[in-house]
């Protein structure tokens, strides 16, 4: 069951809130013996956990959840999942520790699934979860205490669900909606990849980059949030200010095959949070500004406290 997305947080007595985990969605179920693991498209991700599916827990459960990897101040860090998420099949150990943080009881001895929210809720929280497995906390009613600790500890967002709602495989439903926690920089604009099936004609992403002393230092490429009227009003402006020599400081990572433009566009930027190599993480285009491209820096723009 997938979360439908909402603009804000929001106080309600008929809805149950609680943390968005920044990991990989996970369904678990136990038989006599194993527990197996399965990925949000149906794909076996027991090999790739191997600690999860050794855990002793009761025959005849299936938990939802989601697998995080968490930092050294307890946060869910995503980039450091990526560590275990990208490893050969064979060669996985427990380098990058993982949790498994459930959130719903799909089977107990007997399907759950059109069992209220609420009473599956208490059903899980009968239940010992050896580690790493470890339930959510959930809060009735008032979104107000966990969104602030969300904005103060720099998390990934909130979910709410609908009291009374029944687990719906496979639909995102109106009765979970996601609230995610993003933030906003300018960078300047200083070329873009080439598009590929529908976007042929336009463009892929546009590549993004922030002054850094007299350098153009690249952040990533954002591909998302244009509609088709932006991306052919882009795209010309693209085409007139192309120029033959890449403007960003040489970084290996800029994608091969791209267009280079004078930098002078300057683009406001949605995103989730800085990765450690500094680049921004799941970026979405929200528009230009006419904001001075000098202004937009590294020391404006860039992570604070590390982020």
């Amino acid at each position: 069951m997938l979360a439908s997305p909402w603009p804000e947080p929001f106080d309600d007595g008929h809805w149950v809130f609680e943390l968005k985990w920044d990991g990989v969605r996970c369904i678990a179920g136990t038989d006599t013996n194993t527990v197996s693991l399965r990925s949000r498209r149906g794909n076996d991700m027991s090999e790739r956990y191997p600690e999860l599916t050794r855990v002793d827990l009761p025959a005849g459960l299936v938990l939802d959840g989601e697998i995080v990897a968490l930092d050294d101040q307890g946060r869910p860090s995503f980039e450091q999942l990526q560590g275990r998420m990208n490893l050969v099949p064979g060669t996985r150990n427990s380098v990058t520790p993982i949790t498994y943080v459930v959130f719903d009881l799909l089977f107990d001895g007997e399907p759950l699934m059109d069992t209220p929210l609420e009473h599956r809720i208490d059903r899980l929280a009968s239940l010992e979860l050896p580690p790493p497995l470890i339930r959510t906390n959930q809060y009735m009613g008032s979104s107000s205490a966990i969104w602030d600790f969300v904005v103060g500890n720099d998390l990934e967002g909130i979910v709410a669900k609908r009291l009374g709602s029944r687990y719906l495989p496979g639909s995102r439903s109106p009765d979970w909606r996601k609230i995610g926690n993003f933030k906003q920089l300018r960078a300047v604009v200083g070329g873009y990849t080439q598009g590929t099936g529908g976007r042929g004609s336009s463009f892929g992403a546009l590549l993004l980059g922030l002054w850094d002393a007299d350098r153009l230092r690249w952040i990533g490429a954002v591909g998302s949030g244009f509609n088709d009227r932006s991306l052919a009003a882009i795209r010309a402006a693209l085409d007139e200010m192309t120029v033959p020599v890449c403007p960003f400081s040489p970084d290996n990572e800029i994608p091969k095959g791209s267009a280079w433009v004078q930098p002078q566009l300057v683009a406001m930027v949605r995103y989730k949070e800085w990765t450690s190599a500094g680049r921004v993480r799941a970026p979405s285009f929200l528009g230009f500004t006419d904001d001075p491209v000098e202004a937009v820096t590294w020391d404006a723009e860039g992570p604070k406290d590390g982020r």
